[in-house]
């Protein structure tokens, strides 16, 4: 005659709504990282400068001078080294989303493997990977370039580099509160 009540924890569901907060910030997070990366990594304004009275502008690949531009061909260890660690960062960025993906579906056949915790180390690594290769562009280009052209300066390109190793880096904080979360409240269940 009366409805039967489940009995539940109302912390659950607001637990809940907590994890999956960190995880879809951290997500939102790691996906503007990852376009930012790509942007930054295949756009050609890291840096301005005046060469014989015109203004020019160079990236990783190219370099520009009076509307022309021309394929980066010198084989400079500094721009390897950049040009690498600018795509390991965007290859575990977006091995991070997918993980982050596949954590908000709780079917796992792993017991021990936690997708949440996997996807934060991955944009921790992300977060690694693009802080080498803007300080060895940022050393090279400040005392070595910065000295070769009087009048130079960072652009767009390289500033969105920094900005996507700090969406990388709170992608990863996101996912590593999420994981905090979901290990403390598997730690006071029933057993």
């Amino acid at each position: 005659m009366f409805p039967v009540s489940k009995s539940y924890s109302a912390a659950a569901p607001l637990y809940q709504l907590k994890m999956y907060s960190f995880m879809g910030g951290g997500l939102f997070c790691a996906i503007v990282g990852n376009i930012l990366l790509v942007v930054s990594t295949a756009t050609d304004y890291w840096m301005q400068y005046r060469l014989s009275g015109n203004y020019a502008h160079q990236g990783l690949w190219r370099y520009c001078m009076s509307n022309k531009c021309y394929m980066q061909t010198d084989s400079i260890a500094y721009w390897n080294a950049t040009r690498a660690f600018m795509i390991l960062s965007g290859m575990s960025c977006f091995a991070g989303i997918i993980a982050g993906i596949m954590s908000f579906s709780h079917f796992s056949s792993f017991e021990r493997f936690n997708r949440s915790f996997a996807a934060g180390i991955m944009f921790f690594v992300s977060t690694f990977f693009v802080l080498l290769g803007m300080a060895i562009y940022t050393g090279v280009t400040v005392n070595f370039l910065g000295r070769r052209f009087g009048d130079w300066r960072f652009s767009w390109s390289y500033i969105l580099g920094w900005v996507a190793m700090l969406m990388t880096f709170f992608a990863g904080i996101f996912y590593i509160c999420a994981y905090r979360m979901c290990e403390c409240r598997r730690g006071t269940g029933p057993r």
